[in-house]
């Protein structure tokens, strides 16, 4: 087991940067607004979108190169416009799950109330802990952090359950108004990730190797499947945990990440007990750390190697580009709080836009010369993958259509 779990690495960052907003407030929300009945909703989200999370380590593991120097060979033009994209969302998304993070840190620590306080704390600590430890370190966390997420969470839903005395329907629904509908576009796009995801999990699968020379295909693809199955794991988790004690309550809950957490805790600790509050609390505060510190890192990672390839001298460093994130994100924090709406809302849209193109980038690379033929997806992940193609399509220009 524990020879397992040391080849572990990428996976699991993956795991921890798909499990943030997405699991905690989404698959919480969905759970609490609609009970079970958007279960095939996350799952179908899962499936669509695993051919082209998995091109990621696999094109990495064929060629000793990240998909971002792959789609340089295909067309430099992506490389520009995943870096634009990349500098106009990386600043809102890092606040945004920082925020959240942040409210629950009140929550669980009740040293300070002012969240612009603990957001720079926490900021600050994950800057630290990346700059002297690195990828080694963040490895070695990561291991410790989804273990202990991973437990806290399924004790949740058993104590949660266990205390329920709500009898439930398990029919599955299609939501029927225009709120829901809506809820439902941002439930699905954003589960597990956001499709750029795939880059960082490439990039980590390339450190991974650096650092570990025994780390081979068949060790990379247990490390991806290990780490999207926890992430389906826990997003079903964190959905049972709504409608165990959020459905059907009464509540009227926020829109706001970090006020709907603190919702969460509250009426878990009303409905269950406080003897479950700090399970609950470290099971949410770690949900939201692991993908604060792996956002953190991995934005910095993927533009300094955009830079190199796009022959931007100035910025070809690991460190210009974590301080830069480090003090746009501060600069929000203090300056443009009161825009964070505005900010979170462009970042969405943009990531729900661009996800067909990720997906079509990464299947084009993926079928290309680029990559050896016996690292070509089968006939049946290359069907799945033209099914996600067109689903993910017809699903963005539906999301727009909504707006």
């Amino acid at each position: 087991m524990f020879k397992h779990l040391k080849k572990l690495g990428p996976g699991l960052l993956f795991a921890g940067a798909a499990v943030g907003v997405s699991h905690l407030v989404q698959s919480t929300r969905a759970g609490a607004d609609f009970g079970f009945s958007l279960i095939w909703a996350l799952i179908l989200a899962n499936i669509i979108k695993y051919p082209f999370f998995l091109y990621g380590p696999k094109y990495t593991m064929a060629t000793g190169e990240t998909l971002l120097h792959g789609y340089k060979k295909m067309n430099t033009n992506f490389l520009i416009v995943y870096f634009v994209l990349s500098i106009v969302t990386m600043f809102t998304i890092q606040t945004a799950v920082t925020i959240v993070t942040a409210g629950l840190a009140i929550e669980l620590f009740g040293i300070s109330n002012n969240i612009t306080v603990w957001s720079i704390i926490i900021t600050v600590s994950c800057v630290l802990i990346l700059i002297i430890g690195r990828y080694k370190f963040l490895d070695k966390l990561m291991k410790f952090v989804i273990i202990l997420l991973t437990i806290s969470t399924i004790f949740a839903v058993f104590f949660a359950g266990f205390d329920s005395n709500k009898s439930f329907e398990f029919s599955q629904v299609f939501p029927s108004n225009e709120v829901g509908i809506i809820f439902l576009a941002a439930f699905m796009g954003w589960m597990p990730a956001p499709l750029d995801v795939s880059i960082w999990q490439s990039i980590w699968t390339l450190e991974k190797t650096k650092k570990e020379k025994e780390f081979k295909v068949k060790n990379a693809l247990f490390d991806f499947n290990t780490g999207y199955i926890t992430t389906i794991v826990l997003g079903i988790s964190f959905l049972c945990l709504g409608a165990f004690v959020m459905f059907e309550s009464g509540e009227t809950f926020s829109n706001n990440g970090g006020e709907f957490a603190k919702q969460l805790i509250n009426l878990y600790t009303s409905s269950i007990g406080n003897e479950v509050f700090l399970i609950i609390a470290i099971a949410s505060f770690t949900t939201m750390f692991s993908t604060t510190i792996t956002c953190l890192d991995a934005s910095p990672r993927a533009m300094k190697i955009t830079s190199e390839l796009l022959n931007f001298p100035i910025f070809k460093s690991y460190n210009f580009w974590i301080i830069t994130l480090t003090m746009g994100t501060l600069s929000i924090f203090i300056f443009f709080i009161s825009e964070m709406g505005i900010l979170v809302k462009i970042a969405t849209i943009l990531s729900f836009i661009t996800a067909p193109f990720y997906a079509y980038f990464n299947f084009k690379l993926i079928n290309s010369k680029h990559t050896p033929k016996k690292f070509r997806p089968s006939k049946k992940l290359y069907f799945l993958s033209v099914i996600g193609l067109i689903f993910l399509t017809f699903f963005s220009v539906w999301y727009i259509s909504i707006l």
